[in-house]
């Protein structure tokens, strides 16, 4: 190798060193901004949203299930890495035909991975959020 491609090499590494740890060390204007929101649809019909965000050190969980119908009756349940944490049953109500579920979870070490099951007259509903 020469000595002006050494050069060249050596600056190249420098300046994506730079810029990773200048990435690296940049953090937003308030931590609490973080928020995962994945949706998906049903085995019928319905749609299903999961929201995740943090909330007084704590995970605020916000779950939808919409199957635009109204007066339907929905067993659900929430999981928080495996382990159930809250179950139920809603009816889904106007204007829009679905109902929500929200919960505060500990955020645990690590990943915490937050399923939503909900199911009503043979359909079911699988949510997954990682947070």
């Amino acid at each position: 190798m020469t000595h002006r491609t050494r050069a060249t090499t050596y600056a190249v590494a420098l300046a994506a060193l730079s810029a990773g740890l200048s990435v690296g060390l940049t953090t937003p204007a308030d931590a609490g901004d973080r928020e995962v929101i994945r949706r998906g649809s049903c085995s019928g019909s319905t749609d299903w949203k999961l929201k995740a965000k943090e909330e007084d050190g704590r995970i605020e969980v916000e779950a939808e299930i919409d199957s635009n119908r109204n007066g339907q009756s929905w067993s659900w349940k929430l999981l928080h890495n495996g382990d159930v944490t809250a179950r139920g049953t809603r009816t889904t109500r106007a204007p829009s035909g679905s109902f929500e579920v929200r919960r505060l979870m500990v955020d645990l070490a690590g990943d915490d991975r937050i399923n939503i099951r909900a199911s009503h007259a043979g359909e079911t509903c699988r949510g997954s959020v990682v947070y």
